[in-house]
Order: C-alpha cells, then structure tokens, then sequence
C-alpha cells in the first residue's frame, strides 16, 4: 500500500517552473502541502521561499523558517536544474560553474539544511539526475559533471543514510519543459524529437515518494521508449 501523504511539509527546489512545477502539483492533489524553494517565486496558491539554492546559508535559512512555519518537514525534492551547453573553452566560465553549484552543490545544500528534521521524522529525500549524468556527450561538460554528481552523491547518500532516512534517485530523460527553450538552435530538441510529459515524471517521483519504508525504491529512470541518451 502507499503511503499516506496528507499533511506532509515537502520542499520542492525548482518548483516555480518545469518539472518541479508538475511534482508540486501532484503533492498537493495528494494532500501534501509543497513548499518551493526557487530563485523565482511559485505561482499562487503555492508558497514558498525565493532562494538561490547554490547559496548554502541562505538555503538554511530558507529551510529553517520553513520548519519554523509549518512546525515539520516531510520530505525533500530536489528539482532545481540548469545547463550552458558548449564547448567548455567557449562557455563563460562563471556560466559553467553556475551549472555545477547549483545542479549539484544546490541539491547537497537542500539535503543538508533539510537532514535533521528529515531524520528526526523518518523522511524521504528525491533528487533528480539526467540520462546525462549516466552517459557522457560532447559540449555539456558542466552538466554532464553535476549530474554524474548528483548520481554519486545519492548513492553514497543512500548507503550513509540507510534506515533512517529514504533516498531515491530519479533519472529523466528530455522533458517538455521550457529546459530548452533559451539555447542555441542545434542545442534543442528537434520538431520531431519526442519528450517526456513532466507530469508522467512526477507521476514517478511521486511513486517512489509514497513507497512504504520497508521497500524502497532506490532509483527510477523514466524517459520516452526512444530516448536517444539512455542506456
């Protein structure tokens, strides 16, 4: 049976937009009560923390009146994501490294204001990879870097953190989100290339979220039958 998720505090990084968007909403027809942590303010009804997830102290500042607000935190989902794609000796680097802090140094900042009271309640924690951060492309070396991070960073956060608090690895594929939408030209997606519905993915999250604790999942991979970057 799944769990029960009413009256759950959640946090969602990146919930503003995306993929994030869509887990906030499925948390809330679920009864959970979402709280987003995004540089940009969540769209009414939603609450939420405008925040630079790369930015530890105000990361734990934002979880701390988070906890002060709703007197407990549930669950941690960690959406927030971005990329500059190119060749590494033609991306800025402030760019470049602004991938990797918030991608990956944002993901262990929310998991690690979030991890005492996520341990004091037996709590769950989702962080979100890419196919990307299994298998490696030219001209994303910044994003494929993060997200063979974040793969490494769950895992051993999963053996760390066995039997006290539940953690799963979600790895998408391309999504339809607007992800692609500032890129260059032969950086996007082309007309027919199909994409994942975001919802169908936070259907997924969701699924692992709600796993009773004696049968975790510990990772998920969802993508479209003909995603080019998995296996």
């Amino acid at each position: 049976m799944a769990v029960d998720i009413t009256g759950w505090t959640v946090l969602v990084t990146g919930g503003s937009s995306g993929l994030g968007q869509a887990v906030v909403h499925r948390l809330a027809d679920g009864g959970a009560v979402p709280y987003v942590l995004d540089i940009t303010p969540p769209p009414a009804p939603f609450q939420g923390v405008a925040v630079d997830v790369a930015d530890a102290q105000a990361v734990e500042e934002a979880v701390a009146s988070v906890v002060s607000h709703t007197g407990r935190l549930d669950a941690v989902i960690t959406c927030a994501g971005l990329d500059h794609p190119g060749p590494i000796d033609q991306v800025a680097w402030p760019d470049w490294e602004r991938v990797v802090a918030v991608n990956l140094l944002g993901t262990a900042a929310v998991v690690r204001a979030a991890l005492p009271e996520l341990r004091r309640r037996q709590g769950r924690i989702v962080t979100v990879a890419s196919t990307l951060g299994h298998r490696a492309v030219g001209d994303a070396t910044a994003y494929c870097a993060s997200k063979f991070g974040v793969v490494g960073f769950t895992r051993a956060l999963t053996a760390e953190l066995a039997g006290e608090v539940g953690v799963t690895l979600v790895t998408p594929g391309g999504m339809a989100t607007s992800f692609f939408d500032d890129r260059a030209e032969q950086y996007r997606p082309g007309a027919g290339d199909p994409l994942a519905d975001p919802t169908q993915v936070a259907d997924a999250v969701l699924y692992a979220l709600t796993r009773h604790p004696g049968a975790e999942v510990r990772e998920l991979v969802i993508t479209v039958p003909t995603e080019p970057s998995w296996p």
